[in-house]
């Protein structure tokens, strides 16, 4: 530095200055990224989204400030949801979150074997193979049982508590989603053969088809309408509502929001509760959690809801024995 001119010196020490925070930035660890994928849309799950994102913030984590998040959203088309999954894993992600939907959640253990997976589906997980044990699930998956397809079968018996004289019900599911569909199946006709009704199969997985099926039903006819829970019928609630609506027919969903939308009643899990239970799981796999050690978390709390506005449009009456049941009451 001898023979250094005061001028070059100074500009020198403002330069090593200057560069000193984008060192400190540069050996700063790289933000968490979390891959999310949901079947349906943001616009349908900005509520859930919010309990999710409260889970992550009792783990210490909150959107932008310490964690980012990559959103994918399938718009209820399952054939979408392989490539969404091919992208996230591509992308490296810390962890992969696929809620309420088994073929993603399929989909995501058949293309990674190192990143976390958090699933939240409705079909059991140790049926359909995502984990060996609900207490010590192997490999990189871990989640939430939501019970959807469990309850198909009491789901029904609340359908015909308020249409008890109910001979034929239609049964409205989804091919496209095959091991829930399997899963829920079973259920639904255990329970019709222990009521004593007639199911009739309606295969919807395109709105055109949704639209034949109600035509054709009230052709049959049938007494009443059992929805799938699955993903792709909740991504379009309200078309089905309408549907129920225009035929004057008893129509059971799994999920509030049909409720909300002038569905007659909805028979589910407890979704908010789940979400909030998702995002701190997933705040745990961001601390190091191994999934193997995070045993599957079971949805203990099933809500029935119920609109008494619908039911007295379609002439139906709740029994006191539901409407003391029931966890809400629209009017």
């Amino acid at each position: 530095m001898f023979g250094m001119g005061r001028r070059e010196f100074v500009a020198l020490l403002g330069g090593a200055v200057a560069a000193w925070p984008l060192a400190a930035r540069a050996q700063q660890p790289a933000m968490p990224v979390i891959g999310f994928i949901h079947l349906t849309s943001l616009e349908q799950t900005r509520e859930y989204l919010a309990a999710f994102q409260r889970g992550l913030g009792d783990t210490g984590y909150a959107e932008g400030r310490n964690v980012a998040i990559e959103y994918r959203w399938g718009q209820g088309q399952n054939d979408r949801l392989r490539a969404l999954v091919g992208e996230l894993v591509r992308r490296q992600v810390s962890v992969l979150v696929t809620l309420e939907s088994t073929n993603a959640a399929l989909a995501a253990k058949a293309a990674t074997q190192t990143i976390p997976i958090l699933f939240m589906q409705g079909a059991d997980p140790v049926r359909i193979g995502l984990v060996s044990s609900l207490n010590r699930p192997d490999g990189n998956l871990t989640g939430i049982n939501l019970f959807l397809a469990e309850v198909a079968g009491k789901r029904l018996q609340v359908l015909l508590e308020t249409v008890p004289a109910a001979k034929s019900i239609a049964y409205l599911r989804n091919p496209t989603n095959p091991v829930y569909a399997e899963s829920e199946t079973r259920e639904v006709e255990g329970a019709a053969r222990a009521l004593g009704v007639r199911l009739l199969w309606a295969n919807a997985s395109r709105l055109s088809e949704i639209d034949a099926a109600f035509a054709n039903l009230v052709q049959q006819p049938v007494d009443a309408v059992f929805v799938s829970a699955d993903g792709f019928f909740l991504t379009n609630s309200d078309h089905i509502v309408t549907l129920a609506t225009r035929y004057a027919v008893p129509a059971i969903y799994g999920w509030r929001q049909a409720v909300a939308l002038g569905g007659l009643m909805s028979y589910g899990p407890n979704f908010p509760d789940a979400w909030r239970q998702a995002g701190a799981y997933t705040g745990r796999l961001l601390k190091g959690e191994k999934p193997g050690d995070l045993p599957v978390q079971q949805v203990t709390k099933v809500e029935l809801i119920i609109n008494l506005k619908t039911a007295k449009a379609l002439g139906a009456t709740f029994p006191l024995s539901l409407l003391g049941r029931a966890d809400e009451v629209v009017e």
